[in-house]
């Protein structure tokens, strides 16, 4: 019993998370020397707090697509709040960030769900770009 109460305290506080990334091959890359398919980029890692986040396309400034990212956010026991649109977003501005993207277009969520891996999760999706200019 003790041990059992223990476990359930102890993962009390995890959660985890997943994405992925669909990388487009891009002018602002550069073929490294170490692997024939690395890519490694030129410019340092972005602000996830600057990364802009829309549901519509962006119209008004010329951009270039980076990938196609989805993040799913999981809720690991009984006992955390459901995953939020927000910590979904929260995961595609990192994602994006990591990217060195400007902002995440097309934003969609999707509806929280259980599976046999978690007692909750919710996804994101969206399309990694940089502006141009």
């Amino acid at each position: 019993m003790a041990v059992t109460l223990a476990t359930i305290v102890l993962t009390g506080c995890n959660t985890w998370s997943t994405s992925k990334v669909d990388l487009k091959t891009s002018g602002t890359e550069l073929q490294t020397s170490g692997a024939p398919n690395a890519v490694a980029a030129i410019e340092p890692e972005k602000n996830a707090a600057d990364v802009i986040l829309t549901e519509n396309d962006i119209t008004d400034r010329a951009y270039r697509v980076l990938g196609d990212i989805e993040v799913t956010v999981n809720k690991t026991t009984i006992f955390h709040r459901d995953p939020t649109r927000e910590l979904v977003a929260l995961k595609l501005r990192e994602k994006a960030a990591e990217l060195n993207a400007d902002a995440v277009i097309l934003v969609r969520y999707g509806t929280i769900g259980m599976s046999m891996m978690s007692w909750g999760s919710l996804d994101g999706r969206g399309r990694a770009i940089a502006f141009t200019n």
